[in-house]
């Protein structure tokens, strides 16, 4: 597989805690391809690179906070009236359990770390990458406008359609999540998403509004 070519494949995950574990889904040229979970993250890693995965796209905080407060991406998000839970110090995160899903997010970026570097904002991606993306933020700029959480399922399954991604097989917003954070990976591949952030605390990354 052409991993820069039309038809190249992208993963998706979202992380949850110790008892939830990772969903990730691939798509492929756009479409969806294939799904997968697992409580360890060294099986979602071994997953993405026996994919080829182009990109993958985490929902969960690649960096912690240097200053233990909102990080630069958080911030920024926050300004176009996206929010987001703020990213602890590493030394919060690691010892406070409403964290342990964080912690899940970071065994994961490590594990990935030798075949898939963290993205560095830059412009276009040429080889693999991995990347932190927020599901909420992917949905509202899909849909071109804020969305309200209580009809989160029901709002981004109806996006992936219209951005041409079958849910068939996404039945619970874990899943659907996950697409979206695909779906992130595929447009930062394509050139054509957002990034918010900096390279000291970590970038965000959504499609084109």
């Amino acid at each position: 597989m052409n991993q820069c070519g039309p038809g190249f494949i992208v993963v998706g995950v979202d992380v949850g805690g110790l008892k939830k574990g990772f969903h990730a889904v691939a798509l492929q040229a756009g479409q969806y391809r294939e799904k997968f979970s697992t409580l360890l993250p060294i099986e979602i890693a071994s997953w993405c690179r026996k994919l080829k995965a182009a990109v993958v796209g985490i929902d969960a905080p690649c960096r912690w906070s240097f200053t233990g407060r909102a990080r630069p991406c958080e911030r920024a998000l926050a300004a176009e009236g996206l929010h987001t839970f703020a990213t602890p110090s590493q030394a919060r995160g690691e010892t406070h359990p409403f964290y342990r899903w964080m912690v899940n997010g970071a065994d994961l970026y490590r594990c990935l770390a030798p075949d898939y570097p963290l993205y560095n904002g830059q412009r276009s991606v040429s080889g693999q990458v991995c990347v932190e993306t927020f599901p909420h933020a992917v949905a509202c700029a899909l849909a071109g406008r804020q969305l309200s959480a209580g009809h989160k399922r029901a709002d981004r399954a109806r996006l992936l359609q219209e951005a041409g991604v079958a849910t068939d097989a996404l039945t619970n917003i874990d899943w659907i999540d996950a697409a979206l954070c695909a779906l992130a990976a595929h447009h930062l591949k394509a050139g054509t998403c957002k990034a918010y952030g900096d390279a000291a605390e970590g970038f965000i990354v959504v499609p084109h509004s």
